[in-house]
């Protein structure tokens, strides 16, 4: 199918080259017209959890979204809220920001206001040593809404920071959503300003020649292209999150460039083995388009696993990163011959005369010098020892990943000069920074019976008793006869350990008791609870994705090299590479080894999803390497039934090849390591460092030292499954 494909694309390039120029500007308009309302910041779950129960009751109760509610500090060194010319600061920025208009806040408080029409609530918007206070800032519209009109507010809040003594400061959810999309942005420019030049100059050192280098890239960003204008259009209908953006960019560069090196450095081999361009088109098809096609749906079938976790952030990076390889492939299989087939022989132009010598020299399978043959004779005569040298670092790396700590990296963990970072640690010292995003304690029943009242009272009353609480709960106007709502501002941010561990305390301790018995449902809302539902649910689906992939797998390894021992050994070394990269990230980013060495900051925590998205992610992306050299070292063992040569053969006619994708990913993935944020920095290394572990230690020394100590017992297939089919990935020389 894919000879046929291929030549049929060879033979008819034009209009398979204009079909995808014409997707390619189509999503371009959609892009420009349907992305920037395609995602959203906000971190939601299914409809089957407490927090978005709580959410849809808040909804009823205010007859629409939530309103979000920014936090603006006012702080001076030395006067008071009692001073007048504090209040007259206060007032200046409280007209400034009325002035924004209803279109972008519907409503601002001070403490001066609230000590007039709410007493009992004024307190809180004043520090202890009283020369701190808050000014609440309504926003319009819902979440997605309110963090772009926030942009406003924000300029309101650095000038009057500017203007005198006064320290004026802003944080809310808002305002941290569009921080985080500013360095999001940021980092997704840098990838890219990194990450393709860096790429190029490992296809120049390849091939040997600027066109041939070049064609990677330009198929890596068609694909990008119309992933995300297909995201525009779903995300229109189903919330996706805003690093759907980055994962696509980040997997189309590193498959798209993959993809097509494979496709591209066939082509120019049998280019020169004689063959037509057509042919040669043909054959470069048959053999590396086929390991394409293999590959593509692997790394498709493992992103499914993330489908079956309840969560919309896990969906969304699956949907988006399965987008981007089915586009990269679809583009490698049918636009890439066409692209080659009106190229031809000039795919050489602008050759490099040393690396294009270097390239020819390495396309020679047969040579039987160079380093990688001396690796293997090296590896093949003590393989036991080869095996310990590698394996025992890897496995001491593994080791700390028994120490991992999880939870969510929030504003705290934001980069240096970060406004909202400020911000946060002003309202941790001088309040408690859930004030700018408290929780929410819903109540439904009878509000004004004497038993609801009760249990609300003897609520309110443990919550004050309990040192893990710092602020009593208040009642929001919003309430009713039928829902009360009580807020509740807790310590540290919403997604820390300590104010997870205080949302659970409540939810599981302090309102059963409190309502024991009482004819009321009590549901707690906010981020705190939604963050408690996130590590139960990363705990909860951990085995089963892990199942699913590593079943996966498993299966059609053993259909496509026909032994039992292949995809058991398979499925070890790339458990091997992932737990390593584990172990890496927690002596890095916990540990602070070498952190600073990396630029990388150094944090208290992974983030709980970056070890089950890297599982999925790096699983796939692994297993077409481990399929590409395995099956030129089956096809070589059933030539010659050696099982030492087949080895050796199948290491040096791939390595090259291999290892020059790999360096390739490594550059794509260190390139978004090196931005502001910190989820990016542990995706971006966790990535690097598990590709660049599975494509050189992993392939060159355990796999062949292991195939070598097991001999001919590689290819062991258990009698009761002969009946199996015999599909090779690779075409018959």
């Amino acid at each position: 199918m894919t000879q046929s494909l291929a030549r049929a694309c060879a033979k008819k390039p034009w209009i398979t080259i204009l079909v995808w120029v014409a997707l390619v500007v189509a999503s371009g308009a959609v892009i420009s017209s349907l992305l920037g309302t395609a995602t959203t910041t906000e971190l939601r779950l299914s409809s089957g959890f407490e927090s978005e129960q709580a959410a849809a009751t808040l909804e009823r109760l205010r007859g629409g979204p939530e309103p979000v509610t920014e936090v603006v500090i006012v702080e001076s060194d030395s006067l008071t809220v009692d001073d007048p010319e504090f209040a007259a600061k206060v007032q200046s920025v409280f007209e400034q920001l009325s002035a924004l208009g209803e279109d972008t806040v519907s409503q601002v408080a001070t403490y001066y206001l609230a000590a007039v029409l709410a007493p009992e609530t004024a307190s809180q918007l004043v520090s202890a040593d009283r020369k701190t206070t808050l000014i609440t800032v309504t926003m319009v519209g819902d979440f997605d809404e309110a963090s772009q009109k926030v942009e406003a507010v924000m300029h309101v809040v650095e000038e009057a920071d500017a203007a005198d003594d006064f320290r004026v400061l802003i944080s809310g959810p808002a305002s941290i959503s569009f921080e985080s999309n500013e360095f999001a942005t940021h980092d997704l420019e840098q990838g890219e300003r990194v990450g393709i030049p860096v790429a190029m100059l490992i296809l120049l050192a390849l091939f040997g020649a600027v066109v041939a280098a070049l064609i990677p890239i330009g198929l890596a960003i068609v694909g990008i292209a119309i992933a995300l204008g297909l995201v525009a259009i779903i995300g229109q209908y189903f919330d996706l999150v805003f690093f759907v953006t980055l994962m696509i960019t980040m997997i189309g560069l590193a498959v798209g460039i993959d993809y097509s090196l494979f496709i591209v450095s066939r082509f120019r081999e049998e280019l020169d083995n004689g063959l037509g361009v057509e042919d040669a088109v043909a054959r470069a098809g048959e053999t590396a388009g086929r390991t394409v096609l293999f590959s593509g749906v692997t790394v498709v079938i493992a992103l499914c696993g993330m489908f079956i976790i309840p969560m919309g952030f896990f969906q969304s990076l699956g949907l988006g990163a399965i987008l981007v390889v089915i586009v990269e492939m679809a583009a490698t299989l049918t636009l890439l011959p066409a692209v080659l087939g009106l190229l031809g022989r000039r795919v050489d132009i602008l050759s490099i005369p040393f690396f294009r010598k270097r390239s020819r020299a390495s396309s020679e399978e047969g040579s039987d010098s160079g380093f990688w043959e001396v690796t293997t004779r090296i590896v093949t005569k003590v393989p036991v020892v080869s095996f310990l040298v590698v394996a025992i670092p890897m496995v001491v790396a593994i080791v700390y990943y028994f120490q991992i700590e999880t939870g969510i990296n929030g504003v705290e963990a934001l980069p240096d000069g970060s406004r909202t970072k400020e911000a946060f640690f002003v309202l941790e010292d001088k309040f408690a920074f859930g004030v700018a995003s408290p929780s929410d304690i819903l109540i439904e029943g009878d509000i004004q019976s004497p038993e609801v009242q009760g249990a609300m009272q003897r609520l309110t009353l443990a919550i004050v008793e309990d040192s893990r609480f710092t602020l009593p709960p208040y009642l929001d106007p919003a309430s009713n006869d039928q829902i009360a709502l009580m807020k509740l501002a807790l310590p540290g941010h919403p997604t820390g350990d300590a104010t997870v561990e205080a949302i659970i305390a409540l939810r599981e301790e302090l309102v059963p008791a409190a309502f024991a018995g009482v004819d009321a449902v009590v549901k707690i809302g906010g981020q705190s609870e939604a963050a408690s539902e996130i590590y139960d649910v990363v705990d909860q689906y951990t085995p089963i994705v892990f199942t699913f992939v590593l079943g996966f797998s498993f299966v059609v390894l053993l259909v496509v090299f026909r032994s039992i021992v292949i995809p058991i050994k398979a499925v070890i070394m790339n458990l091997l590479s992932v737990g390593t990269a584990y172990g890496l990230l927690v002596l890095v980013f916990q540990k602070g080894f070498a952190a600073d060495l990396f630029g990388f900051q150094q944090a208290e925590v992974i983030d709980a999803w970056i070890p089950l998205f890297l599982f999925t992610i790096l699983f796939g992306l692994s297993m077409d390497y481990h399929v590409f050299l395995l099956s030129r070292v089956r096809e070589r063992f059933d030539q010659t039934g050696d099982n030492a040569e087949a080895v050796s053969y199948g290491l040096r006619s791939t390595a090259n090849l291999i290892t020059g994708a790999a360096l390739i990913m490594v550059a794509v993935f260190g390139a978004f390591a090196s931005g502001k944020t910190i989820i990016n920095q542990q995706v971006g290394f966790g990535l690097a460092v598990a590709i660049l572990l599975d494509a050189t230690l992993v392939r060159s020394v355990l796999v062949p030292a292991s195939m070598e100590m097991l001999g001919r017992g590689n290819w062991y297939l258990p009698s009761w499954l002969e009946w199996l089919p015999d599909l090779r990935v690779e075409a018959e020389d």
